[in-house]
C-alpha cells in the first residue's frame, strides 16, 4: 500500500510539475508581446487553455525560455524554487520599469490519502486562463513605456538547490524604490500539488 500511495505522489507531483512549467512560458510570451519587449512580428497565434494565445517565434528567444523553464521543472520538482519574476527594464539606463513575481507555494493537503479526490484539470485551466487574460487587461491599467526594453527571469531558491554552473548566477533583484512602487495583486491558481501567487509591481513616478 505504501509503495502505491508513494507512486501516486510522485505522479501527481510529475502532473502538477508540467502544469506550472507550461504556465510560465505562456505568462512569459503574454508579458513579452502585450509590454513590447520584443515587435509584434515576432510571435505568433498557438492554441492553449481553450483560447488564443501568442507565444514568440524567435529562435534565439525561444531557446533561451527553453532552457529557463527546463531548469525550472527541476527546481520544481525536488521543491527548490519558491519564486519567480519577469523583470522589465531599460535597455538604455538599465533603470527596472516592472517587476512581474509569481510567488510558488507547496499545497499542504488535507487529506493525502490514494481516494482524496484530485482537482480538475479542467478547473485548473479555468483558472491558468482567468489569470492569462488579467495579464492582458493589465495593458490599459499600467503606465505606457516610451523607451527600449529587455528583460531579465529571476529565480528564487532554497540554498540547497541545485544551480547549473555558468546558467544562473547572484544577481541584482532589480527592484523598484518603494517610493516609486506601484503595485497590483493579481489572480492566482493551484493544482493538488503547488499554488501560483501573482502580482505586478510598477515604476510610477507623478
Amino acid at each position: 500500500m505504501a509503495s502505491k500511495q508513494a507512486n501516486r505522489q510522485a505522479i501527481t507531483l510529475k502532473g502538477s510539475t508540467t502544469l506550472v512549467t507550461e504556465f510560465f512560458k505562456y505568462a512569459v510570451n503574454t508579458i513579452l508581446f502585450q509590454r513590447e519587449v520584443y515587435p509584434s512580428d515576432d510571435f505568433q497565434m498557438v492554441k492553449k487553455y481553450g483560447q488564443t494565445m501568442l507565444v514568440t517565434q524567435d529562435l534565439a528567444l525561444e531557446n533561451y525560455l527553453d532552457r529557463i523553464l527546463k531548469q525550472v521543472e527541476k527546481w520544481l520538482l525536488t521543491g527548490s524554487v519558491t519564486q519567480l519574476v519577469l523583470a522589465i527594464i531599460s535597455k538604455d539606463s538599465r533603470t527596472p520599469l516592472e517587476r512581474w513575481v509569481f510567488d510558488i507555494k507547496l499545497e499542504q493537503p488535507k487529506d493525502s490519502t490514494p481516494s482524496a479526490p484530485a482537482k480538475p484539470e479542467a478547473e485548473i485551466h479555468a483558472e491558468i486562463r482567468a489569470i492569462l487574460k488579467q495579464i492582458i487587461s493589465m495593458v490599459t491599467y499600467l503606465p505606457v513605456i516610451q523607451e527600449a526594453t529587455v528583460f531579465n527571469i529571476l529565480a528564487y531558491t532554497h540554498e540547497s538547490a541545485e544551480v547549473p554552473a555558468g546558467e544562473w548566477v547572484d544577481t541584482d533583484p532589480l527592484a523598484i524604490e518603494a517610493s516609486k512602487s506601484q503595485q497590483v495583486k493579481m489572480r492566482s491558481f493551484s493544482t493538488d500539488v503547488h499554488r501560483i501567487e501573482a502580482m505586478v509591481a510598477y515604476r510610477y513616478e507623478e
